[in-house]
């Protein structure tokens, strides 16, 4: 199956996760500088969440550039990133209304380290279908970044019960170490550019 009808609904749904979360941001009550003081706590959990949707959009457009084809299950591990990004809005008002309690910042963390697992469940439904000799295998290595995504989640949950500030740094940690996109398919396909002409620009 053509993969075509897979990104343009993945596009949409984040676009969607995108202005639901923009429209959770509401204008303060006063026209002074000082309403917007307790806006900075709901202002930094957006920017965080807009990272952490752009991080996994930028990232998904890359990892599409090496399928060829897709099957049920590619189909399937896609919708299943799509559902815990979709939760990223709810995991968002929550924190942004409550920033100094714990329970909002470990949901926000098990929302993100689930969709995690998602992506790297994507990537291996991906290989499945490709075989072991498919681009995204040659390049994906042991990928480091994910293991100490992950880490970094398993840390700041338990952190949230003592210091939501401190766990908030974490998770911005892990936004900042993806912000760049995966240069790993980046150069793969930078290779094949040589060659083919005009695919890494697609």
């Amino acid at each position: 199956m053509n993969k075509t009808r897979l990104e343009a609904f993945s596009d949409g749904v984040i676009a969607i996760i995108i202005t639901i979360m923009v429209l959770e941001m509401k204008s303060p009550e006063g026209g002074s500088l000082a309403a917007l003081m307790p806006l900075i706590p709901v202002f930094f959990s957006y920017v965080i969440s807009f990272v952490f949707v752009g991080i996994y959009w930028n990232n998904h457009h890359h990892l599409m550039q090496t399928v060829k084809q897709v099957n049920g299950k590619i189909l399937w591990a896609n919708l299943h990133l799509l559902f815990w990004l979709s939760i990223i809005p709810f995991c968002t008002s929550w924190v942004e209304e409550n920033f100094f309690d714990p329970w909002p910042f470990v949901l926000y963390g098990i929302n993100m380290q689930m969709a995690g697992l998602a992506y790297y469940i994507l990537i291996q439904a991906i290989i499945s279908h490709h075989g072991d000799e498919s681009d995204l295998k040659k390049v994906i290595g042991g990928d480091l970044k994910g293991k100490i995504s992950h880490i970094c989640y398993w840390i700041a949950i338990p952190l949230a019960f003592f210091n939501t500030i401190l766990c908030f740094i974490l998770y911005a940690i892990v936004a900042a170490m993806w912000f760049i996109p995966d240069k790993r398919i980046e150069r793969l396909f930078g290779k094949d550019h040589n060659i083919k002409g005009g695919i890494a620009n697609q």
